[in-house]
């Protein structure tokens, strides 16, 4: 299990973990599977629409953010967005999965994000979530398909990009984490740490092709 750690300490920063930013913050407690999901209100009209066209601003501010330092709001705030997509009963699941991952139960792990996938499949972060257990149990193809298709519902998640490239480097695949991890920077040119590891990147990149 020790290989996917860098893969789930990034998904707990960037991506994965964004729901609990929400429901609660990452890491704390879940809530007790004993206790059933509350029923999921009524959508507020209009707050979707507002959500995304807050995201696409932030975005836009984003990909301009001159340093870290700016960046950092921009970012938390796009992954609070993100999260805020998720209805309570995918977010009480979303966080009984995370109780479990840290309790090193995976595949319990993975059942409560299976159930919270059935739920609302169109929700990025599940798929997130998702492929951090399924990395944790030492399943890395699984965990890149979910990443792909938390990438096919939200295009410009640059943390399931992130923890995507983490995966195909740990698989020896360099040229294409060089290509995930670039795609991230287009979206998130601060990202923390993003430069050096590119520059790392196209080193192991070239090695291999030559």
């Amino acid at each position: 299990m020790r290989r996917f750690a860098g893969m789930t300490a990034l998904l707990l920063m960037l991506s994965g973990a964004a729901p609990a930013q929400v429901l609660p913050i990452p890491g704390a407690p879940g809530v007790a599977p004993a206790i059933p999901p509350p029923a999921v209100p009524m959508p507020r009209p209009g707050a979707a629409e507002q959500r995304r066209e807050e995201l696409n601003r932030l975005m836009d501010a984003l990909a301009k953010a001159p340093d870290e330092t700016s960046a950092a709001p921009l970012q938390a705030r796009i992954q609070q967005l993100w999260a805020e997509g998720g209805t309570p009963a995918v977010g009480l699941l979303l966080r009984k999965g995370l109780r479990a991952m840290e309790a090193n139960a995976l595949e319990e792990a993975v059942e409560d994000l299976d159930a919270a996938i059935v739920l609302q499949p169109d929700f990025a972060e599940s798929w997130v979530l998702r492929a951090q257990a399924q990395a944790a149990a030492g399943d890395r193809r699984a965990a890149a398909a979910d990443l792909r298709e938390a990438l096919r519902l939200e295009p410009r998640h640059f943390g399931a990009l992130l923890a995507l490239s983490q995966l195909q480097e740990e698989a020896g695949d360099s040229p294409g984490a060089l290509r995930s991890l670039e795609a991230a920077l287009r979206i998130h040119p601060q990202l923390p740490g993003g430069a050096q590891r590119r520059r790392e990147l196209r080193r192991r990149a070239q090695g291999d092709a030559t």
